[in-house]
């Protein structure tokens, strides 16, 4: 994280707030040492992934293929997932895991979730969609490759269309983002595409319930 990268402290997370949010570019997290103040970042630079950039190993590719992938069935249990304590990114609480039930219910919050053969949840995703926007917000796994297939699975249904123009957030390039295609973009390139990205329809897979202005 830069050092200018928190722009804002305060507000709440009304589903208004988090729509406005991301609309501007925005995403919450919690302050360490400040009493759980919420803060409001805008990492420049950000981490994006084009969709035409990702990188699918021989290995990755026969993963997809041993594993069944489904999108919001299983919201809440993907974000538990993300959510667990014993995870060195565990840091999301009950109330943002409140905050972005109430952004699914609205049709803005989505989930990936993959299964094994055993019909056990073994890794997913959840992010924020916005027209072109995607704002993946975190995955994780329980098996091998399975964080993996659901960013495969989620870049599958960014591309279905043909749209060109939509914008896959992941916040900050970590290496093992990078590995799969991330780059970092200045703040200001991200805002434009951002604008741009905002203005095309909602991908087909997330157009079955409608979503706040």
């Amino acid at each position: 994280m830069g050092a200018d990268d928190l722009v804002g402290v305060g507000l709440d997370l009304r589903s208004q707030t988090l729509v406005d949010a991301y609309r501007a570019g925005l995403f919450p997290m919690r302050l360490r040492g400040r009493r759980g103040q919420l803060g409001w970042w805008s990492p420049d630079p950000r981490g994006v992934l084009p969709l035409e950039r990702l990188r699918v190993s021989r290995s990755l590719r026969a993963a997809t293929r041993r594993y069944q992938v489904s999108l919001d069935t299983s919201f809440d249990a993907v974000v538990a997932g993300c959510a667990d304590p014993a995870r060195p990114s565990g840091w999301i609480g009950p109330d943002f895991a409140r905050a972005y039930r109430a952004l699914h219910e609205r049709g803005v919050a989505h989930s990936v979730e993959v299964w094994d053969e055993s019909g056990a949840l073994v890794g997913g995703l959840y992010g924020v969609g916005l027209g072109g926007l995607f704002a993946g917000e975190s995955m994780f796994h329980r098996a091998r490759d399975a964080s993996k297939v659901a960013l495969v699975a989620l870049v599958d249904q960014l591309r279905a269309d043909g749209c060109a123009g939509r914008l896959l957030d992941v916040q900050w390039t970590t290496p093992h983002l990078a590995s799969l295609g991330a780059v970092d973009i200045p703040r200001e390139e991200y805002l434009r595409r951002l604008g741009e990205a905002l203005e095309l329809p909602d991908p087909p897979a997330f157009q079955a319930t409608p979503r706040p202005a």
